[in-house]
């Protein structure tokens, strides 16, 4: 039993040595990999100009890609959209119309409400802004012809 556990222990502390050299890999590979590559970049200009060329190389196959369409589906195409713009532009111009006639019929109707308000006051309980000035353009003459005569 005691050699058992000899070989345990022996196989144990062998573990756990692997297990350290692996730790000690795993932590030196992973420092590796967070250090800093500026010494093997280009500067900044050759980056920029690499990453312009293949900007237009990537373009330029997207635009191989392309399937173009003929005259007739142009034609076609461009018949659709302008009976679309027709269709909605008339909507907006019924609708901006009926709002329009709405505002002028309710303007209407308030000036002659505003017109009976001021028949009434015509009548006796106080006079419009054009009365009282004109009264007061009369009681100014009188008073100027009477220092006047004196």
């Amino acid at each position: 039993m005691a050699d058992n556990n000899e070989k345990l222990s022996k196989e144990e502390a062998k573990a756990a040595k692997e297990a350290a050299k692996a730790a000690e890999k795993e932590r030196k590979e992973r420092i590796k990999r967070n250090k800093p590559k500026d010494e093997n970049r280009p500067n900044v200009f050759v980056r920029m100009g690499n990453a312009i060329k293949r900007f237009f190389k990537d373009f330029r196959g997207t635009c191989k890609k392309v399937i173009w369409p003929d005259g007739k589906t142009v034609l076609k195409s461009s018949g659709v959209v302008i009976v679309c713009v027709l269709i909605v532009g008339i909507g907006i111009w019924i609708v901006d119309w009926g709002l329009s006639n709405a505002v002028q019929a309710s303007t209407e109707a308030l000036a002659e409400l505003g017109d009976g308000n001021e028949a009434v006051e015509e009548e006796g309980v106080t006079g419009t802004a054009d009365q009282e000035e004109e009264a007061g353009d009369s009681v100014q003459e009188d008073v100027g012809t009477t220092a006047a005569g004196e």
